[in-house]
């Protein structure tokens, strides 16, 4: 085939007018589709780029929330434990405090009691001498009546007499 009628079967095939078209078409609107296919692109990778900082940033600030939230609760369990110490404390100072109390009244009300029989002693013992005396009386009347001599009435009274200031003095 020569070489004008290679040309002339380019010319008078409907697919080499679409390759033309084709190229054509590439040739002017490409570089303003490459630009917008770019444009759109690169906008999307600005997006997601932005997503990934926020994302970034939120991570850092829930890191950040994450360590005070850490260092409140160990604040608190410290505080509480510090609480509970303290409470524990109090409460052993307390109890020592009411076991030193109750052993003093314990004394006070044996101090009290030992008093008390004391003086219960005392009084039944001068009970026990007016009841000496009474019967030391009335056994003497008896012993008069029935047959002193007026001699050794005489002398006995005066012995009583003669015994009463030491016996005053021993009361």
């Amino acid at each position: 085939m020569d070489h004008q009628s290679a040309f002339y079967a380019f010319i008078t095939e409907p697919r080499s007018w679409v390759a033309v078209a084709i190229v054509l078409f590439v040739v002017l609107f490409g570089g303003k589709l490459w630009g917008a296919a770019t444009a759109i692109l690169d906008k999307r990778a600005d997006t997601i780029r932005a997503e990934l900082e926020e994302a970034s940033a939120l991570r850092a600030e829930a890191e950040k929330m994450l360590l005070e939230a850490s260092s409140r609760r160990e604040s608190a369990l410290k505080e509480a434990a510090e609480l509970l110490a303290s409470a524990r404390h109090e409460a052993q100072r307390l109890a020592a405090e009411a076991r030193d109390e109750a052993a003093i009244a314990a004394k006070r009300r044996e101090k009290m009691a030992l008093e008390r029989i004391d003086a219960a002693e005392k009084a039944a013992l001068v009970d026990v001498r007016n009841q000496a005396a009474t019967i030391a009386i009335q056994a003497a009347e008896i012993i008069v009546r029935e047959g002193l001599s007026a001699d050794a009435a005489s002398r006995l009274v005066g012995r009583a007499i003669d015994a009463l200031p030491a016996a005053l003095a021993a009361q």
